[in-house]
């Protein structure tokens, strides 16, 4: 059996996974969630390089 994920996940379990996600939130409700976890995702990264341009900025004022 091949691992495809970390922690050991394999394709078994992601498809099972899959299963329980469409049966929860139904076909017309999965793409508007990806939707919204990309803007989260984006946002994070954004916030990031914020952070990481303030301290190369502090770095460089010392």
């Amino acid at each position: 059996m091949t691992k495809i994920l970390l922690f050991g996940i394999g394709m078994q379990e992601v498809l099972v996974i899959a299963l329980i996600v469409l049966l929860l939130f139904g076909g017309k409700k999965i793409p508007e969630l990806m939707k919204g976890l990309g803007k989260g995702v984006k946002s994070f990264k954004d916030g990031m390089k914020e952070v990481d341009d303030e301290v190369k900025e502090i770095k460089g004022e010392e």
